[in-house]
């Protein structure tokens, strides 16, 4: 696969992990990575356990693809060189709080003044305006806010927040599209842009028809446990020894299903014919449904549904996702080379362009391993590195600050 961003240089000031997968994805796609850190390195390495080598394995899934430098940017030599380093990037990507980049000389206008085309992305908790603007803001606090957590869970148990950090990685694919779509508009223009992505916008989002709901009815939706507010069935139903998400989207389906559990009077009971009936009869409908599928293992009702045509899942643990053949012939989690640690799997990047994922060639960074080669690729002589690095502006893998 040719890739498409090969082009492309993505000067990366994001930590943690919403701005770093954006950048990953655009490194995936072929993009030249060089990612920023501060003297002791992105906090989002020392976030663990687990670790795998000397970084943290949330560190590991946002970081492939890219070269570090570690710059003081506290410094004015360490300003300098980021100066050199945006000013030959087509792409900026930033997450600092408000006021950082503007005390650092790292704003869009003072990159916009080094290069007229510049896109640059600045990636934040609660956005560019609104009275909570200026607010740090994490995964879970955004999982909060926007009511993620207010839907998650089961009614009788504490607010609940998602497993995967989806407000995080949500905001990396938003950020990106952004990005793809201004480089598109400069190649038929000419002209960068001021992109903003904020964690806030992009948990409104996830939350959308929940919102709507609430508008339509005034009703403010809570946790349902693994069942969904609006289509019934739609759960995961009690086996012998577990259970079973199975997903009943549609009157035919819901028939399938009621045969398959030889109940079949119930796809012509007057409670249960179409869908807004089966939701107001909830209640009612799973207590029939599960004295049926407690009788099987979860072995057996799996093999039941699929017989009947009736959509189901086991629900997995990571060791059985790790082990499915399906994930595996899929190519979701190959083997990558990388210079520490053995037998190291990656995450792939989640599309496919002519049947081929997106692969890259570099395993994530250790903090500073590229500054040397960076800096004379800007242009500097052997001679300036070591001086930026004796006077703590520049560091490199073995001199990083702690």
């Amino acid at each position: 696969m040719t890739p498409s961003l090969r082009d492309v240089r993505v000067c990366d000031l994001t930590q943690n992990l919403a701005g770093p997968l954006c950048a990953q994805i655009l490194g995936d796609l072929g993009a030249d990575i060089i990612k920023v850190e501060a003297p002791g390195g992105d906090p989002g390495r020392a976030w663990g356990p687990p670790f795998w080598g000397a970084d943290s394995t949330l560190f590991l899934s946002a970081n492939r693809n890219k070269r570090s430098v570690i710059l003081d940017l506290k410094k004015a030599e360490g300003r300098e060189i980021l100066h050199r380093i945006a000013g030959e990037s087509d792409v900026l990507v930033q997450s600092a709080r408000v006021g950082v980049p503007e005390r650092l000389e790292y704003d869009y206008e003072s990159i916009r003044a080094l290069r007229e085309d510049i896109i640059y992305m600045s990636i934040s908790a609660y956005g560019d305006r609104g009275p909570l603007r200026e607010l740090p803001g994490y995964d879970p606090l955004m999982q909060a806010f926007s009511g993620i957590m207010s839907v998650t869970g089961h009614p009788e148990t504490p607010p609940a927040r998602v497993g995967g950090s989806v407000v995080d990685f949500g905001t990396g694919m938003w950020a990106t599209i952004a990005i793809l779509s201004a480089l598109r508009t400069r190649e038929a223009t000419g002209r960068g842009a001021k992109l903003d992505a904020a964690l806030l916008d992009t948990a409104v989002g996830w939350v959308s028809y929940h919102l709507i709901g609430y508008f339509a009815t005034g009703q403010v939706p809570g946790p349902m446990g693994s069942a969904m507010d609006s289509i019934v069935p739609y759960q995961a139903y009690r086996t012998a020894d577990g259970s079973v998400m199975i997903s009943g989207g549609s009157d035919r389906i819901f028939v399938r299903l009621c045969d398959a559990l030889g109940l079949s009077e119930l796809a012509e009971d007057s409670r249960f014919l179409t869908n807004r009936d089966r939701v107001e009869n909830r209640a009612e409908l799973s207590e029939l449904l599960e004295s049926q599928t407690k009788r099987y293992s979860t072995e057996d009702l799996l093999e039941l549904m699929h017989d009947h045509a009736v959509p189901c899942s086991p629900i997995q643990n990571m060791a059985e996702v790790a082990a499915h053949p399906q994930v595996v012939e899929a190519g979701l989690l190959p083997m990558a080379s990388h210079p520490e640690i053995a037998n190291y799997q990656e995450v792939a990047l989640p599309l496919r362009v002519d049947g081929e994922r997106p692969r890259g060639d570099r395993p994530p960074p250790s903090a500073g391993e590229h500054t040397s080669e960076i800096l004379a690729e800007l242009g500097y002589t052997e001679e300036e590195v070591q001086g930026f690095i004796e006077r703590g502006a520049a560091f490199e893998s073995s001199s990083s600050a702690p």
